[in-house]
């Protein structure tokens, strides 16, 4: 049975997608197309705060792309060395959050140590950390439709029919794939099981009238491969 994923694919020390391989087990053919780009902003402004941990009681990693400003950041003001001799352990001295363990694996790989992954969404992480410490936001990229999101929705639709469940993970994109999915499924639309990654983006969804067949317990691909297995059984999850 193929299921149609909107999202980036992103390799593991495995070389492949984890959620193909977790939907594989259940025998599902899974097929990713990213719906977003990512532009970054307020480099200098991230950078300058980076270099001064001291003005702050921790970090708090929103998605991956949070941690590809970071390493941005390093990399254009030259301060991989600085970040490897102090700055690295200055921030380990105060907490660091993160949305779920995608995000956690990126940090750790730039050598900071995570908590609140397990909270399961942004809400409850929310929660988890206005218990603790003020909040000072920063936007370091903004979400922009995929240029190849038409043309690889046309593809699939083309090559492979109407998917029996599609997996949106952020609001941004249902934005951008809803109305060109809905035309590309026409009156068969009611056929196809739409499934959310998570509480926010399943709202979403139910804002546009759609139905959520779906919403994975936690934002990890065992958790989503369970939740699509269970949608597509006769009595839905």
């Amino acid at each position: 049975m193929k299921v149609l994923l909107l999202k980036d694919p992103k390799e593991d020390d495995c070389g492949q997608d984890p959620y193909i391989r977790e939907l594989g087990l259940y025998g599902l053919e899974a097929t990713l197309i990213p719906v977003l780009s990512f532009e970054f902003l307020s480099v200098p402004s991230f950078s300058e705060k980076l270099s001064h941990p001291e003005g702050y009681g921790g970090l708090i990693f929103t998605s991956p792309r949070a941690v590809e400003a970071v390493e941005l950041c390093l990399e254009k003001d030259n301060k991989t060395e600085v970040w490897r001799k102090s700055l690295k352990e200055k921030w380990n001295a105060k907490s660091v959050y993160v949305v779920g363990n995608a995000t956690a694996s990126l940090v750790n790989k730039i050598g900071l140590h995570t908590e609140g992954e397990n909270c399961g969404n942004a809400e409850k992480l929310a929660e988890y950390i206005c218990s603790r410490i003020p909040v000072e936001s920063l936007t370091v990229y903004q979400t922009i439709p995929h240029p190849g999101i038409h043309g690889n929705l046309n593809s699939y639709y083309s090559q492979q029919g109407i998917p029996a469940s599609i997996t949106f993970f952020s609001p941004s994109g249902l934005t951008h794939s809803l109305k060109h999915i809905q035309e590309l499924s026409g009156d068969n639309i009611d056929q196809i099981k739409f499934v959310a990654i998570g509480p926010t983006t399943a709202h979403a969804l139910t804002a546009q009238g759609l139905p959520v067949s779906c919403t994975a317990e936690s934002p990890t691909p065992q958790a989503l491969a369970a939740g699509i297995r269970t949608a597509l059984q006769p009595h839905g999850c």
